[in-house]
């Protein structure tokens, strides 16, 4: 893939960057703005180098039509703020406004376009009807610079279809996370830890499936760990259950077991009777939950062993909390594998999504690990193997 830096002279010429600015809103007021600051420095350099920025990124999902609650305005006004300059705002992507403030951009001003899912061809399934929207996008700009990872799973018009229709390059952001990606798959430090956490067994199969035998340790937390325990044959009460994935969690036991990774599962459960915060919480061992509470966090025995085992590793990739941390009755787990992998000696890797909210909640920085990514789901499918348009584009020799 062609990145940045082989691009050539950009003074003057115009820009389309793809970035990935889905942040939440309470509101108008952005709750969480690590997308921001992650889109920051492939929009810096490309200023700095005279070009003339315009950023096209999706908010929500606001299925084709303009939507006030979706208005990437504030999102606009944050990145002048991390930028210390101007940056323009146009009320449509492709429309009146976006041309005339393409047109008047001056070399190394930045304009971000409205959210581009506003426009139902953006997400159309119909090819034909994306390709015709990129090329609405591709009349606005001389060059295109993909640098929204958590959207390049998508094939979408502005993800996918614009990277026909001009020169295209990857941004720093999506490079760097591809080569965080690649360290995991292809040549992981050992010893290699996977902790997965989150709701379900179901949202994680695949990842299981593809890093099963390229792990050292398989760590397993969340709402997902009760499918494990009862497919072991213990009682897990009323705690989030998958009764149709208990034989695949027996049959991903019984896979490690014989490939020698080691699969470990929490030996203790915070619980409480319902699902509230101020719910009374106590602790039990994993094989003596009571039939009338739902489990909510693993044990503390069990962080300190996750800990160990973290703290121990090369190489730790995190996907999932290990409870409800929004809570913080059950957000004792969580932030026990958080702060094991800022202690890691090697590679700590935070697989966006929940993960990456939950560290920034429980007061953790970004630099205090190795790499957050800011794409979930694309993080979780390039670790299942699949391939991603997004990526699959920029790597033909034809875009």
């Amino acid at each position: 893939m062609k990145t940045v830096s082989d691009l050539g002279d950009l003074r003057g010429k115009r820009v389309l960057v793809r970035s990935d600015l889905n942040v939440p809103l309470d509101g108008t007021k952005i709750t969480d703005d690590g997308r921001v600051r992650a889109s920051v420095p492939t929009i810096k350099r490309l200023a700095d180098a005279g070009a003339r920025v315009l950023v096209t990124a999706h908010l929500g999902r606001p299925d084709g039509v303009a939507n006030p609650k979706f208005s990437l305005a504030p999102v606009a006004e944050r990145l002048s703020e991390l930028l210390g300059a101007p940056v323009l705002f146009a009320n449509d992507t492709v429309g009146p406004e976006a041309h005339r403030i393409a047109s008047a951009l001056q070399d190394g001003q930045v304009a971000v376009l409205q959210n581009v899912r506003f426009n139902a061809e953006e997400t159309s399934k119909d090819e034909d009807e994306r390709r015709e929207f990129a090329g609405k996008l591709a009349d606005l700009a001389d060059v295109f610079v993909s640098d929204g990872f958590g959207v390049v799973h998508r094939k979408q018009a502005s993800v996918y279809d614009i990277a026909r229709e001009l020169p295209a390059a990857v941004g720093g952001l999506v490079e760097a996370e591809v080569d965080v990606l690649k360290r995991l798959t292809e040549s992981p430090e050992r010893p290699y830890t996977v902790v997965l956490g989150g709701s379900k067994v179901s949202d994680k199969l695949g990842v299981i499936d593809n890093l099963l035998d390229k792990a050292d340790n398989l760590l397993i937390g969340g709402g997902m760990v009760f499918t494990f325990l009862k497919a072991q044959g213990h009682e897990v009460g009323k705690s989030l259950l998958e009764e149709d994935q208990l034989d695949i969690a027996r049959g991903y036991i019984e896979q490690a077991a014989k490939q020698g990774v080691r699969l470990v599962l929490p030996t203790d459960i915070v619980v409480a009777p319902e699902f509230r915060a101020d719910s009374p919480a106590t602790t039990v061992a994993a094989d003596a939950m009571p039939s009338d509470q739902l489990g909510l966090d693993i044990g503390p025995d069990s962080a300190a062993a996750f800990a160990e085992i973290i703290r121990g590793s090369k190489t730790v990739f995190w996907n999932g909390p290990m409870g409800v941390f929004e809570m913080a009755a059950f957000a004792a787990g969580t932030k026990a594998v958080a702060q094991a992998l800022t202690e890691v000696d090697g590679l700590s890797v935070v697989g966006g999504g929940d993960s990456a909210a939950a560290v920034r909640q429980l007061g953790f920085a970004d630099s205090d690990f190795g790499h957050i990514s800011t794409g979930g789901g694309a993080s979780l499918e390039y670790l299942e193997g699949k391939t991603l348009p997004g990526l699959d584009i920029l790597e033909r020799d034809d875009a």
